[in-house]
C-alpha cells in the first residue's frame, strides 16, 4: 500500500508544498515512483513527516531539524540549545510586554525609549527625534543620566523650543545668557554631561558626529545661533576661571563646522 503526495500531506496534517520543501532540504527521502510516475509514500515517510512536524511545533527551525536526529536517537545537546533559545525568546517577549504596558499607561509614542515614556508628553517633536538619535549613541548608563537631566524642566527650555527661525540678535543673546546658568549647574550636578559620548558603544567620534548632525538638521537657524552664542559664553567663563567649565558637547558646538 502506498500514498500519493496529497494523501501523505492529508494524513500528516501538512501540505503538498511542505512535503516538497522537505524533499528539497533533504529532510525527507524521495520515494519510489509507480509506473505512472507518481510518488509512492509508505509508512516510514509518514512517520518522518510527523517527526518533522512535531519538531516544527516545538519551535525548531527547518534548518536545524536534521541536527535533531531521528526518533531513535537522543539529541540532548540540540534540545538544550532549543530550550535556551526559547527561554531567551520568552524573556524578550516579557520585556516587550512590559515596555508596551508603560507606553500605553503614559500614552507615549511607541518609538520613544521606555524609560522616557513618562516624559514623552512634555517632549516636542524635535526633542523626540533627538532622543531617538541619543538612544543609539549613549550608553545605557548615559541614557539614564540623560533621562534624569531632561526630567527637570524650566522656562528657558520652553522658550528655546518656541524660538522662531528669524529671531533677532537681541533675542538670541538674551536667551543664551538666560540658559547659561542652567547649563553650568547641569555640568556641576551631572558630571556625565561633561563628555556624554565618552562611553558611547558607537565610539566617541561617531557618536559626537551623529549628535552634531542631528541637531544641525533638527534645530532652526535661530536656535543654532543661540547654541553658538552659549558656547561662546561658556568659553569666556572658562578663560576667566581656572575651574574651567567642560566642553558643552556637540549639541552646543553646532554651526562651527
Amino acid at each position: 500500500m502506498a500514498w500519493s503526495t496529497r494523501q501523505l500531506a492529508d494524513l500528516a496534517g501538512s501540505t503538498v508544498k511542505a512535503i516538497r520543501h522537505y524533499h528539497e532540504l533533504g529532510l525527507l527521502e524521495v520515494p519510489e515512483r509507480a509506473a505512472n510516475g507518481y510518488k509512492q509514500y509508505k509508512v516510514a515517510h509518514l512517520i518522518r513527516v510527523l517527526q518533522i512536524k512535531r519538531l516544527r511545533d516545538l519551535g525548531v527551525p527547518l534548518a536545524q531539524v536534521a541536527a535533531m536526529g531521528r526518533a531513535d536517537q537522543e539529541p540532548d545537546e540540540a534540545i538544550r540549545a532549543l530550550d535556551a533559545e526559547l527561554e531567551a525568546t520568552i524573556e524578550r517577549l516579557n520585556r516587550v510586554r512590559a515596555e508596551l504596558a508603560v507606553i500605553l499607561r503614559h500614552r507615549a509614542p511607541i518609538h520613544v525609549p521606555p524609560g522616557f515614556a513618562p516624559l514623552s508628553q512634555e517632549l516636542s517633536d524635535t526633542n523626540q527625534a533627538l532622543l531617538m538619535v541619543y538612544s543609539t549613541v549613549f550608553s545605557e548608563e548615559g541614557l539614564e543620566e540623560f533621562r534624569r537631566i531632561i526630567a527637570v524642566r524650566d522656562d528657558t527650555g520652553e522658550e528655546f523650543e518656541a524660538l522662531p527661525p528669524d529671531a533677532d540678535d537681541a533675542t538670541v543673546d538674551r536667551l543664551a545668557e538666560q540658559i547659561l546658568p542652567a547649563v553650568r549647574r547641569m555640568r556641576e550636578e551631572h558630571p556625565w554631561s561633561n563628555d556624554p559620548v565618552a562611553d558611547s558603544p558607537r565610539g566617541a567620534e561617531l557618536a559626537g558626529n551623529a549628535m552634531a548632525h542631528a541637531a544641525v538638521e533638527l534645530y532652526n537657524p535661530a536656535q543654532l545661533r543661540v547654541l553658538r552664542r552659549l558656547h561662546h559664553l561658556l568659553e569666556q567663563a572658562t578663560d576667566k576661571n581656572d575651574d574651567a567649565l567642560p566642553d558643552p558637547g556637540p549639541d552646543v558646538r553646532l554651526g562651527e563646522e
